[in-house]
Formats: C-alpha cells, structure tokens, sequence
C-alpha cells in the first residue's frame, strides 16, 4: 500500500507542478495577448489572480475531501476528484486556445477545488502506522510528492515550446494516469457504512476548520499557516525573482526547480527520518526554519554562482520540516480522524497560498527583492511564535 500511496503523489504531483515554471514567463514575457493583458491590467497582477485562485480551490477542496474520505473510502473520494481536475486541466487549456483569462481563472478554481485531495495520500500514509513507522512513511510520500515537483517543471519547461495549452494537456494525461493507479491499485473500504447524513450536511458537519475550535490545536497549527505563508511566498515567486534579477526562461526556471527538489528527494530519502532520530523532533523544526530564513533573505544578495547553493540549502531544511510537522500533528491529533487532521493542514497550506500569491504580487510591484525579504521575516516569526507557545514544551516531551 505504500507504494501505490507514493505512486499516487508522484504522479498526482507531476500533474499539479507541470505548468509550474510557466506561467511567469507566460505573463511577463511573452507576447501580448487577450489573455494576459485582460482589461487592460497589470500582468503581474493578473498572474497573482491565477496564482491565488488555484490554491484558494485546493483551500475549499481540502477542507473537506479528507474528511469525507474518511466516511467514504480513500479510493472513491480519490477517483472522483482525479476526473474533476482532468476537466479542469482541459478547460485551462482551451482558455489559453482561446485567450479567455475569465475562463481560465475559472478552470484553474475548479482544478484546485479537486486538487484538495492531496490531504488523502498523507492519511493513508498515516494508515499504515503502526506497520511502517510515521516519520518513515511521511518522509517517502514526500520524496515521491518532490520526485513530481522536479518531473514535472521540467517537463513543463521543455513542453513550453509547443506551447501553454500542450502543459495542461499533458497534466490532464498524468491525471488520467493516476486514476488508473488509484482503481487498480487502491483496495474499495468504506471507513463509516453506518453512515446516514446527506452529503452537504456530512460536508458542513466534517469540514476541517471545525478543528479549529479544539484550543490544544492552535499553537502548532499556527505556527503552520504563518511557516506556510513564507513556504507559498518563496514559492510563488521565486520564478518572478529569476526572471527579473536573473534573466532566467522557462526551461532555466525549471532547472533551478530541479536543484531544489532534488536536494529535498535526497534529504527525504536519506537524511529527514535519520536526523529526526538523532536530535529529536524539536531540534530539527527548529534548525530547519532557521536554514530557510537565511537563505531566503541571503538569495537576494547574492550572484547566479551561489544560487545553486542556497536553493540546494533549502530544499534540505523543507523536507525535514515536511517530514517533522505532519508527523507531529497525526500523533497529536488523529484521534480526531487522520483524513480530517490532514485536510487541516492542508486548508492551512492552501489559505496561506492565497493570501501570500496576491499580497506578494503588490509587494512584487514594487520588489522583487522584497518578496523574499518578507518571506525570510515570515520564517523568523513563526519559529518565534513556535518558541512562545506551550506546543514548543510539549514537543520536546518523550
């Protein structure tokens, strides 16, 4: 089960991350169209919408889908998001034929409500404890989450020169895929079959946020959305970063995506599990939010030769993070469901995605250099705001 588990994230992922290193050069470099100067706004701008709206979707979408995977069953709730984003794919793709920016923002929602999904494989990763140990299991599902991050740019940016609309294409084809894996390769289990509630009200009864009103929950996920905040504003413009300080393309930006999710398939695969077991939980959240807020603030001094470097340094620090902060949280809190805890999480990552993609396209406007800036601050204070809190204490506990 856990190699379907990870084959489902790879591929999964390789689909979400394909028109990644795209869309910047898409908006600021390439040739005026009705697409891309809507109405007469600033490309920048309109890239900020496109940005915010597909994690605003996997925001709505998370907030539910591991919920109702855990009444439902993993594998239904899987096989009917999956057809829901190969739609919203293929709409995409017809909006950039047509150049309708309106339909594109449209079908990238719909795409990111589907995409909410991702909450399930960490359940089912978590599923399998106590068979395959946390911090082992998440730290695989994430190396194979960073193998599709570093797949799927790259493809992305060499599928450039067919065009935007072939990207989307291909990731609705690796949708399709993972539809496949998931009805031949996921067993069919219904979680609750006592369960009798219609769906809307099963959807406003399981809907993660409804964790939010257990206090015990709010300082580590706190510290979550604040570090995800700075996650999503390195993320989301890093690319914009490139191409204004450095001159980079599509193909260059998928490239330096490949530094930096290599380094976090390597520290997944061989360094996250073993470090968490030598210096603790604790330590290695803390060395590892630090890392990044150097680097982040260091990249904006810096010359294309040490670039490499920095981005290496970080994609190290964000796997062990990734491997440290959900396995704390399952152990915490699954007793509240696993597929409920871990579409929190997710809703988190995604509310902090949207906020981050339109406050960092103002900041953009005026700096690039400053939405690194901010992004470094960020780390800072949630690894103050971590120290502060009571959860700090406990994590440190046996």
């Amino acid at each position: 089960m856990l190699f379907i588990t990870m084959l489902i994230s790879f591929l999964g992922t390789a689909g979400i991350a394909l028109p990644y290193p795209v869309l910047a050069p898409y908006f600021l470099d390439y040739p005026a169209n009705e697409l891309t100067h809507f109405a007469g706004i600033n490309p920048k701008l309109l890239l900020g919408i496109a940005l915010a709206l597909y994690p605003l979707g996997m925001l709505i979408g998370s907030s539910f889908i591991g919920a109702l995977s855990d009444i439902y069953g993993r594998r239904l709730v899987l096989t009917i998001t999956l057809a829901g984003t190969t739609v919203g794919y293929l709409l995409t793709a017809y909006a950039v034929v047509i150049e309708s920016y309106p339909l594109f923002i449209i079908s990238r929602l719909l795409a990111g409500v589907c995409e909410g999904n991702v909450s399930i494989a960490r359940a089912m990763a978590a599923d399998l404890h106590p068979h395959i140990e946390k911090v082992k299991a998440m730290s695989l599902l994430f190396a194979t989450v960073y193998a599709g991050w570093l797949i799927g740019p790259l493809a992305g940016g060499y599928l450039m020169i067919f065009g935007i609309g072939w990207v989307f294409g291909i990731a609705a084809i690796a949708t399709l895929l993972t539809i496949v894996v998931v009805l031949f390769g996921v067993a069919h289990r219904v979680e609750r079959p006592e369960e009798n509630r219609s769906l809307a009200r099963i959807v406003n009864e399981e809907n993660s946020f409804r964790l939010l009103k257990e206090r015990d929950l709010w300082p580590i996920f706190s510290f979550y959305f604040i570090y995800t905040m700075a996650i999503n504003l390195f993320y989301e413009f890093y690319p914009v970063w490139l191409v204004e300080r450095l001159g980079y393309d599509s193909q260059q930006i998928a490239w330096m995506t490949v530094v930096i999710t290599a380094f976090m398939i390597f520290s997944s695969l061989i360094v996250a599990s073993r470090l968490i077991g030598f210096v603790g939980q604790f330590n290695s959240l803390i060395g590892s939010v630090l890392i990044l807020s150097f680097s982040t603030l260091a990249l904006t001094f810096s010359t294309e030769n040490i670039v490499y470097s920095l981005f290496a340094l970080m994609g190290i620090s964000i796997a062990i993070n990734n491997a440290v902060t959900p396995t704390y949280m399952s152990d915490r809190f699954g007793h509240f469901g696993q597929g409920k805890v871990m579409g929190l999480q997710t809703s988190l990552f995604f509310l902090a995605n949207v906020v981050m993609a339109i406050l960092g396209s103002l900041i953009s406007m005026l700096s690039v250099n400053a939405t690194l800036q901010v992004a470094s601050g960020a780390f800072l204070f949630a690894l103050i705001w971590f120290l502060l809190s009571g959860e700090s204490k406990k994590s440190q506990s046996p």
